[in-house]
């Protein structure tokens, strides 16, 4: 059916609005966390990998790390493993340890290489442990004690926290044109494997990799103000404002520092965008109206 004048016309000011940020971000590194529901409904997986597939056909350097809190729950429930959290940290003995890696570094991650090389990108899928890309050390977790009291050490097993990154081999793969899909798995000094956040990973990565930009997906709007209305081009200073009156509180709060501790440490901008929006990658990318909260130095 042809076009219309005026849906020509609507079409060629999308292509339009979207070149000066292609012309922007042309080489430049965009570290993305991948979870939530884009990972589990089937239409915003789709999307998501065209997004991350355009992404890298126009001369960006699009690299995704991705969760799977839910996959390893189901699947230690499979196995008759209760799922235990501590301050929202997954207790992670050695037998869970052996399912995340299992689920991240196996299961999700290579359905998430599959789902970007079907829409015809070169995806290459990592652990923290290839090529030692993600140095870890054990997460050392205090008690909230009552008033008066000393805080305690609480041992939540291999989980763990990023003692540095080496970038080299993400490097390479950019420059070979592929897409680098990082499960957040750390190995420590003695060989042993860490169960990381994935949240703090990208923004650890993006730092390393002096990204332009941190996109961390969420299944929430973004930040919202205390009339619900969502927040966006806040400045560090706005943000630190926020936090201190309460606005920004909950499970808001720890991706808000990880995007702030990125901004802080020298990345463009970052991102806390809906997930659950078709395209959301994208929108935030190529247009002058995302779909969450930009947070810029």
């Amino acid at each position: 059916m042809p076009l219309t004048a005026k849906s020509a016309a609507d079409r060629a000011q999308i292509l339009i609005e979207a070149l000066p940020y292609i012309q922007r971000f042309q080489g430049k590194t965009i570290v993305i966390k991948y979870g939530g529901n884009a990972m589990v409904d089937e239409s915003l997986k789709q999307s998501f990998a065209r997004d991350v597939v355009l992404m890298k056909l126009v001369g960006m350097n699009p690299v995704i790390v991705h969760g799977g809190g839910p996959q390893i729950g189901k699947l230690l429930e499979r196995m008759g493993k209760k799922s235990e959290f501590v301050q929202g940290m997954r207790v992670t003995d050695r037998e869970t340890m052996d399912v995340v890696e299992m689920v991240l570094g196996g299961l999700v991650n290579k359905e998430i290489v599959s789902l970007i090389n079907k829409h015809g990108g070169k995806a290459v899928g990592l652990t923290g442990k290839d090529g030692g890309l993600i140095r870890a050390r054990k997460l050392v977790m205090k008690s909230v004690p009552a008033e008066g009291l000393p805080s305690e050490i609480i041992d939540i097993g291999h989980v763990g926290e990023v003692e540095s990154i080496d970038p080299e081999v993400v490097a390479l793969l950019d420059t070979q044109n592929f897409i680098p899909v990082i499960a957040p798995i750390g190995v420590g000094p003695d060989g042993e494997a860490y169960n990381i956040n994935a949240d703090v990973v990208a923004g650890k990565l993006a730092i390393t990799l002096r990204a332009e930009k941190l996109m961390l997906l969420t299944n929430t709007t973004g930040v919202l103000d205390k009339e619900g209305k969502l927040l966006t081009g806040l400045t560090i200073g706005k943000v630190n404002a926020l936090i201190a009156d309460g606005t920004i509180h909950g499970g808001m709060l720890p991706k808000v520092n990880y995007a702030l501790d990125a901004v802080n440490s020298g990345v463009k901008s970052a991102h806390i965008i809906d997930g659950r929006v078709e395209h959301a990658v994208l929108l935030e990318v190529f247009t002058d109206q995302g779909v969450g909260t930009l947070i810029k130095s």
